[in-house]
């Protein structure tokens, strides 16, 4: 495996090549692209070109062997929700005292250190970033010509982001930081002045397609087509999406846009949500439905618009444009705030079920 097996941005991935192979790889770098983009992964893959022991070449750029031991080691840090699982569960087992001042971090490999979102806040944290910091002033590189520390997430907590300008401001020479972001804005204006941003687009429709019919088979033409909209240019999600969930959940979704948006089925409506309870299956459920309703209220948007080839639910194509026959703009800002104010009333703990039957009840078109 090499830089080849990753799909799209290839300008992106040659520049930073080729601050490989210059060795004036960045001190600081900001990888920003939506979820499922292959902002980890391509992490991983730069840390393995900077220190693989074997390195090669393709397309006159440089690239890693893959089974050397740096790049092995590396490579072990790829299954990072296995890994931090593990990491969670072990810290639980450890005494009240000792628990509250453990934080997770991973590390398969003695130079490359992966910071991931602490649970259960799911915030980068103080302990964290001193840990970096550690590292980055007092442990140079022990089996690597370059040490790296690759934060996970930009949801920090405010004195962590903080503590992090410091090695900002200063870094030292033996060190690289990788922060993977969906919305750089989210980091303080002075982190993203001190480093380099790089964007990881959309990757084309067609060309996930392509990539499905290859590493999922097991999937049919029109499967693979819906599959490759849903995703929305992101790698990860297009080889990861649980479609037999989508379709579940899509379903409920469009019994309540039919009861909104058609004669209403009452009897039909609380029949669904009726599923919707509490606890955490209940919760990932709500979740699952919200999106596929955000999905299909984007669509016809896209409908209205006048843009239907752009809709990402192919196979509902004339349903989508029958429920959008009459539809106003309004009506469709109306429904997303609706969706936004369920999920505000899950953080508050309202009975879901009641939340959404009144959602559906309140978007009856007069």
């Amino acid at each position: 495996m090499g830089f080849q097996d990753f799909l799209g941005n290839t300008a992106t991935v040659t520049h930073l090549r080729e601050a490989v192979r210059a060795e004036r790889f960045p001190h600081s770098l900001i990888l920003a692209g939506p979820k499922g983009a292959g902002k980890y992964t391509l992490a991983l893959m730069l840390a393995k070109a900077v220190n693989c022991l074997q390195p090669t070449e393709t397309d006159g750029l440089p690239d890693f062997c893959g089974v050397c031991r740096n790049c092995a080691r590396i490579g072990d840090s790829a299954n990072l929700d296995e890994l931090v699982a593990a990491a969670v569960a072990a810290r639980d087992d450890l005494r009240e005292t000792d628990k509250k001042e453990t934080r997770i971090l991973i590390q398969t490999h003695p130079d490359v250190l992966i910071v991931p979102p602490d649970p259960p806040q799911l915030l980068i944290k103080l302990g964290q970033v001193r840990q970096v910091i550690h590292v980055a002033y007092y442990r140079p590189p022990v089996e690597s010509k370059r040490s790296f520390s690759i934060f996970t997430s930009s949801a920090f907590m405010k004195e962590a982001a903080n503590s992090l300008l410091k090695v900002l401001e200063e870094p030292p020479e033996h060190t690289s930081l990788i922060l993977l972001t969906e919305n750089p804005q989210e980091l303080l204006p002075t982190i993203r002045s001190r480093a380099v941003v790089h964007r990881l687009g959309a990757i084309p429709s067609t060309d996930l397609e392509a990539l499905l019919a290859e590493r999922r088979p097991e999937l049919k033409p029109k499967d693979r087509a819906l599959a490759a909209r849903l995703a929305e240019g992101a790698v990860g999600r297009a080889l990861t999406i649980d479609l037999g969930v989508y379709l579940a959940s899509r379903q409920d979704a469009l019994i309540l846009l039919r009861t909104a948006l058609r004669e209403p089925d009452y009897s039909q409506l609380f029949h669904a949500t009726e599923s919707y309870r509490a606890g955490a299956d209940g919760q990932q459920k709500t979740i699952n439905l919200l999106r596929a309703l955000g999905s299909l209220i984007e669509d016809l948007l896209l409908v209205v618009a006048g843009t239907p080839a752009l809709i990402r639910n192919l196979d509902l194509e004339a349903e989508l444009d029958q429920l959008a026959q009459g539809l106003s703009v309004d009506w469709i800002d109306g429904a997303a705030r609706a969706l936004v104010q369920v999920e505000q009333g899950m953080r508050r703990n309202l009975l879901r079920s009641l939340s959404l039957d009144s959602m559906a009840v309140s978007l009856e078109r007069v």
